[in-house]
């Protein structure tokens, strides 16, 4: 079996390497599910730094991939996120180039929605780019995209951790006034998500200081060729130079793009239905889709018992004393007087029923006069 790390969570295979770490498939012993795990060396304190801030998130959006969890143990820390099975952007571009406008506006539509509530938060991303924008495998159904690796994100306000002449990102996705060494703010996240757009409608990755120098020079270029003109117009917005010029907030750039969509139109009848599968692939032998499976002979892990529920605190015992008088009722009729008890003969030759003793009087009356009678007549 593989590597347990923190004595929770056991590492399955390696699906990725980010700029700061590796990341795995790993199983989740406590909550008894595949989670994705990122593991860093405690090498220096800027990156732990870092780590703090990324698993301090907590970001509950669909279209967000913040960490859930962390643990450390000896010179490496850990934390994980949900799994996210269909790759990145990167990824699908690679397979099918140039997307479909439709496409693409639903792609931009969730992330402006992801990062709107993490600008809701204060947070600036700084990271944007296809790398970090992954896909559920939702084959050829509608795409869910999840924005993650918030490694270098950072609230407005608070202090840099890195010197003010040092630029954090990745090159090629840097606002102008990233470069001027300016504060991150909210505008310099919307321009990576242009330049994240124009790549995924030509295919190409955009050369962002030909596009500033295009935009000093001449204004607003003209739309490429594979750009629709009112989706250019969202676009160019997001990629002006002047961060003022530039959309303020992921809201605002998302209402453009929904009126954008309204003049597209329907989509062609012949646009290439596009696939997001599965990339992770398959479980390496000796784990299955419940976990990792037993060894012949060997110890099922062990599950996690529910706790006992807590026992009640009741009061000492006290013997019952039955009131002296009845209770008074306050309102209603009284109750309804309990039936006499039965009348028990005293012991001895028991004493006849009423309705016996006056026929046997009788019969001695009579028994008494015919002996009188006989009496006399002798």
């Amino acid at each position: 079996m593989g590597e347990v790390f923190a004595g929770r969570y056991e590492l399955v295979d390696p699906i990725g390497r980010g700029g700061a770490g590796a990341v795995w498939r790993a199983w989740d012993r406590r909550r008894r599910r595949y989670v994705a795990a990122k593991v860093l060396q405690q090498s220096d304190a800027h990156t732990l730094l870092r780590f703090v801030r990324e698993q301090a998130l907590r970001i509950d959006h669909p279209h967000v991939l913040a960490p859930m969890s962390w643990a450390a143990d000896d010179d490496k820390v850990l934390f994980t996120m949900e799994m996210v099975g269909g790759g990145s952007l990167a990824h699908l571009i690679g397979d099918y180039g140039p997307l479909p406008p439709h496409f693409v506006c639903v792609l931009l539509d969730q992330l402006l929605s992801g990062l709107t509530a993490v600008h809701a938060e204060g947070v600036v991303h700084r990271d944007i780019k296809p790398a970090n924008l992954l896909l559920e495998a939702t084959g050829t159904g509608r795409p869910h995209l999840r924005l993650s690796d918030f490694g270098i994100a950072m609230r407005k306000g608070e202090p840099r951790l890195t010197d003010t002449n040092f630029v954090m990102g990745t090159p090629g996705y840097f606002a102008p006034e990233q470069l001027l060494g300016e504060e991150p703010d909210f505008p310099a996240d919307l321009f990576a998500v242009g330049l994240v757009a124009l790549y995924l409608l030509t295919g190409r990755k955009p050369d962002a200081e030909a596009l500033v120098e295009r935009f000093l020079a001449q204004g607003v270029p003209s739309a490429p060729a594979e750009v629709p003109e009112p989706l250019w117009d969202v676009v160019a917005n997001l990629l002006h130079p002047d961060p003022y010029t530039r959309f303020r907030t992921a809201t605002g750039a998302r209402k453009a793009l929904a009126a954008a969509v309204e003049l597209l139109g329907e989509p062609a009848a012949d646009e290439e239905r596009i696939e997001v599968f599965d990339q992770l692939g398959p479980l390496p032998p000796g784990f299955g889709p419940d976990g990792p499976q037993r060894r012949p002979g060997a110890q099922a892990e062990p599950r996690p018992q529910p706790p006992a529920p807590p026992r009640p605190n009741y009061p000492p015992t006290r013997l019952y004393t039955p009131p002296q008088t009845p209770a008074r009722h306050l309102s209603g009729p009284p109750p309804p007087a309990p039936p006499p008890a039965p009348v028990t003969a005293p012991r001895g030759r028991p004493s006849p029923p009423a309705k016996v003793a006056v026929p046997v009087l009788l019969l001695a009356l009579l028994c008494l006069a015919v002996g009188v009678w006989a009496l006399a007549v002798s």
